[in-house]
Order: structure tokens, then sequence, then C-alpha cells
């Protein structure tokens, strides 16, 4: 069986195939990355993490034929009314002045917490998976987890991607970049919304 992993972020997909080789590989369930099979990135125009998911699933069905599994996550903080959220992957812009990429965004967020104490930085990485068995799939599968943590006054560890530099995880002790990949796969919304997945997918 075949299914389409609807994501160009190349971060997102290291994950992901780290997850679902060692869950899917014995089922016979090939996942392959919407960009081998020349998909391209949908426009997310959803308003909530859901919406991108079925918007990016529902687009790779289309495309390809084939089931699809999208993700949409990003960093949710209390101080800031939820923000970055669904805009987490594109929240500082060149308009800006902090310019674009992960680098950016971390430095953005840092600047609208700079007068935030650390009691007050909590937050939370969400993360909803959508699986859809075709573009017309009227009862898509959702599967969702969070990661609770809080935000740090400065960038600590040099794995990860995104805002992980940025996000303390207390039953560590350390930044989610400081974690060894393994142990960033046991913790992690992907892995808890994976875990769901894996529970309740009817393919």
């Amino acid at each position: 069986m075949k299914i389409v992993l609807a994501s160009g972020n190349a971060g997102k997909l290291r994950e992901f195939r780290a997850l679902f080789d060692t869950h899917f590989a014995q089922q016979h369930i090939e996942m392959l990355p919407q960009t081998e099979l020349g998909v391209t990135e949908a426009e997310e125009t959803g308003l909530s993490f859901v919406e991108n998911a079925i918007i990016k699933a529902r687009h790779a069905c289309a495309v390809t034929g084939l089931p699809a599994l999208a993700d949409d996550s990003g960093l949710e903080v209390d101080a800031l009314a939820g923000a970055p959220g669904i805009y987490s992957a594109r929240y500082a812009q060149p308009q800006d002045g902090f310019g674009s990429g992960d680098a950016a965004n971390n430095a953005k967020l840092l600047a609208a917490l700079q007068d935030i104490t650390d009691e007050q930085r909590s937050a939370r990485f969400q993360c909803v998976l959508v699986y859809m068995r075709h573009a017309n799939d009227p009862t898509p599968q959702v599967f969702q987890g969070s990661w609770e943590g809080r935000i740090l006054q400065a960038p600590e560890g040099t794995d990860g991607f995104g805002y992980d530099p940025l996000f303390y995880v207390p039953e560590t002790g350390c930044a989610s970049a400081s974690l060894s990949k393994e142990r960033k796969n046991q913790l992690s919304h992907r892995a808890k919304a994976l875990q769901q997945l894996l529970q309740h997918w009817r393919p």
C-alpha cells in the first residue's frame, strides 16, 4: 500500500520517516513524500490546524490519486494569545525586519516576548494529522497531539528545526534542540498524534 505524505518541509519529513519506518514497514505500507511525486505545496488558506491539514491532504490525493496523510503543526504561546499558531512557519517576514526562515522566526518570537517573565512563557507545540482515502473522502480521519513547555530567553541546542532551540521541555530539563532524535520522537506532538493514528487509523 502506498500513501502520500503531504509535506515539503524537510525537517518534518525526517521526523515522520523515522516514526513511520518503525511502525509501518512491517505492515508493508510505503510512505512517499509528495515531492517525489511532483505534488506542489497547497495554499494553506484554513484558519485552524485541522482545516490546513485537510486542505493539504485533499490536494495530495487529487494530484496523485493515492491516499494521503497530511500534518499541520505549530507553536502556541499563551502570552501571545496563541500566536504564532497556524502561521508558525511563516511568522517572520522580510518586511518585519527579521527576514524569513527558522532563525528569523525565532528572533521575532524572542522580540515579542522580551518583557515577558519565565513564568508567563508557557507554550505548546500542536500537531494535527489528517488521513484521507481519496480527494472526495467525506470522513477524513483526524488525530491530534500536543507537547507542553515554555519559551526560553535565548536559543539552546543544535539539533531539531523550527522553534526547537527556544522550546524548553520541563520533563527533560533542556530545550527540544538538545534532545536526541530518538528522545524527541518519543515525546513530541508528532509522536503523540502518530500514536493516536496507530491506535485508531482505518486504511
